[in-house]
């Protein structure tokens, strides 16, 4: 009977488990540059000057900091009321195209470079993301092409 029973309680914590995952927490740098540090304290080392608009994944939360992955990969911490909920992402292929509407064969607007920052306008559930220039053009990218998504 003892064997049936941790059974079910294993089964209950695997269902918690997963009840638990979540979809990943991307937000940005506010509208000014955030200095990014190894521990939640202004008194951690200063790793990096995140850019404003930069994405960013939130990993956790602690107090007044969060945890956040950049698009290379890097862990650093930030004050949270430095992170804006206005989303953008950042281009990971050089002469990401840049297309009218949300398909292959529609006409190229512009193309960015690698590394270049874009507003998240929305995102489709056919792979598109529809973003937005700081210069104003717009139009779709595919989701593959970006980071933060």
């Amino acid at each position: 009977m003892k064997s049936v029973h941790l059974h079910g309680v294993v089964a209950l914590l695997s269902l918690c488990a997963i009840g638990q995952a979540h979809a990943l927490d991307y937000k940005s740098i506010g509208t000014a540059p955030a200095v990014l540090y190894d521990a939640p304290s202004q008194r951690g080392r200063k790793v990096f000057v995140a850019p404003r608009n930069m994405p960013v994944e939130v990993i956790l939360t602690y107090g007044e900091w969060s945890k956040v992955r950049d698009a290379s990969g890097d862990l650093s911490w930030v004050e949270s009321k430095l992170l804006d909920a206005k989303r953008h992402v950042i281009t990971r292929v050089a002469g990401t195209r840049v297309r009218s509407t949300a398909d292959d064969s529609a006409p190229v607007l512009f193309s960015v470079d690698k590394g270049v920052v874009l507003e998240r306008i929305e995102s489709s559930s056919s792979g598109w993301i529809q973003v937005r220039h700081r210069d104003g053009q717009g139009g779709f990218v595919r989701a593959t092409d970006v980071w933060g998504e």
